[in-house]
């Protein structure tokens, strides 16, 4: 299985099932940005107890692993889970969304972008995207988080709202990192 497949068929069952939520990480920087590669699908979810069953049975065993009762745990905890396609190694994390401020926001802010011939997915905001990745920088250090929000910058210009990143990263704690990416790619 390609990435790629293993994306549509998580956006068509997400679709289906009527589960809101957002393609976000390094997937979401490359359509935003510069390509690389990845082995990995975030996506943050707003996912409810009760279709837990009915998401976890769209991945059936053995083609994936996922854990009911690992799924069902995430939920209430605020969590995320994984889904596994062992013969690709590739795999989905399952962000389940806080009842954060930010993550209500960032929901609202998705962008609909066309991926591959005809699928169209719901992806994270650019300005949410690198607001998240500057978290990820804070957390882990990892100068791929740096690299994937300057390719965003890069192409996507001017349209990406600084003045609402830079709001919110003072909201979120990150604001120094931002200021740093700024000087760093002007």
């Amino acid at each position: 299985m390609e990435p790629s497949e293993l994306l549509a068929c998580l956006v068509r069952t997400l679709e289906r099932l009527g589960i809101p939520y957002l393609v976000t990480g390094s997937n979401a920087t490359i359509a935003y940005g510069e390509p690389r590669f990845t082995n990995d699908i975030d996506v943050v979810v707003d996912l409810r107890l009760n279709q837990v069953p009915a998401l976890c049975a769209a991945f059936p065993a053995p083609e994936f692993y996922v854990s009911q009762p690992a799924a069902e745990t995430a939920v209430r905890q605020r969590h995320q889970f994984h889904i596994i396609h062992p013969a690709s190694g590739l795999k989905i994390d399952v962000i389940v969304a806080s009842d954060s401020p930010f993550d209500r926001n960032r929901l609202r802010r998705g962008r609909r972008l066309t991926a591959g011939a005809d699928l169209k997915v719901w992806f994270g905001s650019p300005e949410d995207v690198i607001l998240k990745k500057l978290e990820y920088f804070r957390e882990g250090g990892s100068d791929k988080h740096l690299s994937d929000i300057a390719g965003v910058l890069k192409v996507q210009g001017p349209r990406v709202d600084r003045q609402y990143i830079a709001e919110w990263a003072e909201r979120l704690g990150v604001s120094e990192l931002w200021q740093m990416v700024v000087e760093r790619t002007t």
